[in-house]
């Protein structure tokens, strides 16, 4: 399907239905850090209906690991990541506003990405996936918008990793949203952030099962992506909330492994299992790849050198910019910077400092907290 095409037929259906789509990028699609992917896609979910001025458009940008599908719909009723969040009558009212979530380029929740094949020689990418980075992902998400016949968004709401992608997309595309809400992101990738994705990504690599990025359902790195999983969920909760579920209880004698250095306590069992569930669905190359955009993401370069420059440089009407108190992975002193940094290029930005306990993955469930500030932001533009 070529991109004109693509252009086309979305323009035309896009205010009729709610299921997955792809979008196909202009081919070869040029990479920040050099290269080109050719016949690229990304995978996006819609919910409402476009403006006959397609002036109510709201794009959400994800963290490392969602799909594109933020909330249920006709088309596929299965509860979404934001369930909560997105829908009539929810923080983010779908009878008002036409939403769009993207998956990520580099993911694997159908956008293309190290596990995509290679049209060219028939296999999965791998390691032959051209270097990624945030900007990438920012640049194809503006493509699709621009593709579905949007000149300017409403609102760009960005979280996690999503924040970072978004504050490229905003400075890298001037004038391309009215209004962004930011929650608990980064202008610049801390060492904090950097040495525990490093420690993730050298967990995965260190698996003799990941064999340079070569491995199958047979011989895959589990034990890895288990270990990779468990540090991000340590860092994506708060000790607060892993005192308040877990405490020092221990599990029952029936419930723990004959290997004397195995689980004794609940909350080794509950990373366990957390991690048991996610280390099939999701694929080991794409977390490295997008681990390391991460890592590489530093609005600074468009700055000369300066966080408070690059953002004063971005034009917006209007930001909300959300962060938690007991977030370690992206801490509240990277949300002020990032609202100072929007305040000096002119944009009213609301600042909202919450103390949930969840810590920095308070955004997928503290909905009461986060929705009683999105709500009202959204309602006034």
């Amino acid at each position: 399907m070529s991109p004109d095409f693509a252009r086309q037929h979305h323009q035309q259906s896009v205010s009729m239905t709610e299921s997955p789509h792809l979008f196909a990028l202009t081919s070869p699609f040029a990479m920040k850090r050099g290269g080109s992917l050719l016949h690229g896609h990304l995978a996006y979910e819609t919910w409402g209906t476009l403006s006959a001025a397609r002036d109510n458009a709201v794009l959400i940008l994800t963290g490392l690991s969602p799909s594109a599908h933020a909330a249920s719909s006709a088309s596929d009723p299965e509860p979404g990541w934001w369930e909560e969040m997105v829908g009539p009558g929810k923080p983010i009212d779908t009878t008002r506003w036409f939403v769009i979530c993207v998956n990520t380029l580099g993911s694997c929740k159908g956008s293309s990405g190290p596990a995509s094949i290679d049209l060219d020689t028939g296999e999965a990418y791998r390691l032959d996936f051209p270097e990624l980075s945030l900007e990438d992902a920012a640049n194809a998400s503006h493509q699709l918008v621009q593709g579905l016949g949007i000149e300017r968004l409403a609102c760009l709401v960005g979280n996690s990793m999503g924040g970072m992608t978004a504050l490229a997309y905003l400075v890298l595309h001037p004038g391309s949203a009215r209004a962004h809400i930011s929650i608990s992101t980064a202008a610049q990738a801390q060492p904090f952030a950097i040495a525990i994705r490093s420690l993730q990504r050298e967990a995965i690599r260190l698996d003799p099962n990941w064999n340079q990025g070569h491995y199958d359902e047979s011989r895959y790195p589990e034990a890895g992506m288990s270990i990779a999983r468990k540090l991000g969920v340590i860092t994506y909760r708060s000790a607060m909330e892993w005192v308040g579920r877990f405490a020092r209880i221990r599990l029952d004698s029936e419930q723990r492994e004959d290997d004397p250095f195995g689980a004794e306590f609940q909350v080794e069992s509950y990373l366990v299992g957390h991690a048991r569930r996610f280390v099939r669905s999701f694929d080991p190359n794409c977390y490295l790849y997008l681990s390391r955009a991460s890592d590489w993401f530093d609005i600074a370069e468009y700055g000369h050198g300066s966080v408070n420059a690059a953002l004063a440089g971005i034009r917006l009407e209007r930001a909300l910019v959300i962060g938690v108190s007991t977030d370690i992975l992206f801490p509240l002193s990277q949300q002020e910077e990032v609202a100072e940094g929007l305040r000096g290029g002119g944009a009213k930005v609301e600042f909202a400092a919450l103390d949930s306990p969840q810590g920095h993955d308070a955004f997928l469930v503290d909905i009461a907290g986060f929705g009683g500030v999105i709500a009202p932001f959204l309602a006034s533009l």
